[in-house]
């Protein structure tokens, strides 16, 4: 489990916003205590300023195994030749350590989505360069949700990142897949027992996504009914997004992505105070995830 072109990236990583909050030296302190409680893998979007390559060039320097994944660079951020060139340059420097996650990003009015992906990883495939050519290969996988992409992530690379989807969707995520193509899918978490407050915080996190047409038209073709988006979104809508409850409930919602057939959950908490760390959740999650469940479930 949790392997990509051989990369063994465990079953479970960090996938998280916190670092756009955090400077440079503090981010240094974080990924390295991270790597120290065994984490393999850490995921990083490109949203709120940092920009992807860049900020996975600096964790790759600041650590010694840990695999960082982009969750992922956008496609509109930069040329596909520049990330060509960028994408060589971290697998010569840190061979084996860095998957490139391209993602569409969000909508551009007059563009589709499949189009705008295909040109751009027909870019990539034809870009030339006289920069020296690593010894490791560079390793690329594609933001997924639909049928179509998720076949083309299965096809022209080495698999899928899902982002905000329920566990159903992973088990059919897989069959679309079949059973060699990586599938790493992002889960938010949050550590609150108290149903009424749990839900109040995990909608304050859902918020941005039921604002948006495109993540709406996602949600119902998860099955949630158009009732079930409105208003903050239903109990069953918040409560198969977010994961939230004691650590023991959590991590068995998690391993539920295990066995409806991701190979990796990248593990976002969330309900994290301002000024305050996820430092130590990282470490409870740690304690209960790295380790092998008494059953025998990785």
């Amino acid at each position: 489990m949790g392997t990509i072109d051989g990369l063994d990236l465990g079953t479970f990583g960090v996938w998280t916003f916190d670092f756009e909050e955090q400077p440079a030296a503090q981010m240094r302190e974080s990924i390295q205590e991270l790597e120290g409680q065994g984490w393999r893998a850490f995921w990083i979007p490109e949203l709120l300023g940092r920009e992807a390559l860049t900020h996975a060039g600096y964790l790759l320097s600041c650590t010694e195994q840990m695999h960082i994944i982009n969750g992922i660079a956008q496609i509109w951020s930069r040329e596909a030749r520049w990330t060509y060139g960028a994408g060589l340059l971290l697998a010569d420097a840190y061979p084996n350590r860095h998957v490139l996650g391209l993602g569409f990003g969000g909508p551009r009015p007059g563009t589709k989505p499949m189009a705008a992906m295909i040109k751009y990883l027909d870019e990539l495939d034809a870009a030339e360069t006289p920069n020296p050519m690593p010894k490791a290969p560079m390793h690329r996988i594609l933001a997924a949700y639909g049928p179509k992409m998720i076949e083309l992530a299965r096809d022209r690379s080495a698999g899928a990142h899902v982002y905000h989807a329920n566990v159903a969707h992973t088990a059919q995520t897989r069959e679309i897949l079949g059973p060699d193509a990586f599938l790493g899918v992002e889960h938010a978490v949050l550590f609150e027992s108290d149903p009424g407050k749990a839900r109040e915080i995990a909608r304050k996190h859902l918020h941005t996504y039921l604002n948006a047409k495109y993540n709406i038209a996602k949600f119902r073709r998860l099955g949630y009914s158009e009732e079930e988006l409105t208003n903050g979104g239903s109990d069953r809508f918040v409560d198969d997004l977010v994961f939230w409850g004691d650590l023991d409930t959590i991590a068995e919602k998690l391993h539920a992505h295990v066995e409806a057939g991701a190979d990796h959950v990248g593990v976002q908490v969330i309900g994290i105070e301002p000024g305050r760390s996820a430092m130590p959740y990282w470490r409870m999650l740690g304690d209960a995830l790295l380790r092998p469940l008494p059953s025998g479930r990785p």
